[in-house]
Parts: C-alpha cells; sequence; structure tokens
C-alpha cells in the first residue's frame, strides 16, 4: 500500500528542524528546472513588493548593524 501525501506529510512533521530542511532540498531538487523558474519568478514578485512597500513609505528601514544585533538577540 502506497502513503498518501497526508500520511508522509505527518511523518514528515516529526523530523527534526535540519532533517525537514534537507527533505525540502531534496524535493526541490526532484521537480527540476520548473521548480526554479516559479521560484525566481515568486522571489522576484517579492521583491518588487518590499521595495514597494519601502518607495511608499509603508514600510521603515533600519541600519545594517541594528537588524543583525536583533536577528542576534532574537536567536539567543
Amino acid at each position: 500500500m502506497e502513503k498518501t501525501v497526508e500520511q508522509i506529510a505527518i511523518e514528515a512533521s516529526t523530523l527534526t528542524t535540519a532533517d525537514k530542511v534537507i527533505l525540502a532540498d531534496r524535493l526541490i531538487e526532484s521537480i527540476g528546472n520548473s521548480a526554479d523558474e516559479v521560484l525566481h519568478k515568486n522571489w522576484a514578485t517579492e521583491v518588487i513588493r518590499r521595495r514597494d512597500e519601502v518607495r511608499n513609505g509603508d514600510v521603515q528601514t533600519i541600519p545594517k548593524d541594528e537588524a543583525i544585533a536583533r536577528v542576534r538577540r532574537a536567536i539567543s
């Protein structure tokens, strides 16, 4: 009996974060070039959206050093 996508997803949810990243990478790799094209298109759309938010004043940027300090505090 073959496993359903739902069964596989449930099993995958029990993996460590590192193993989930490896699994996701392998799944994306197995899709091939079409996945790369979709990923690049989606990422380009996101970059443009974020750029426009900054230009429109919807979000405020922060200096690089402050951003890094915030990330370090968040993960420590």
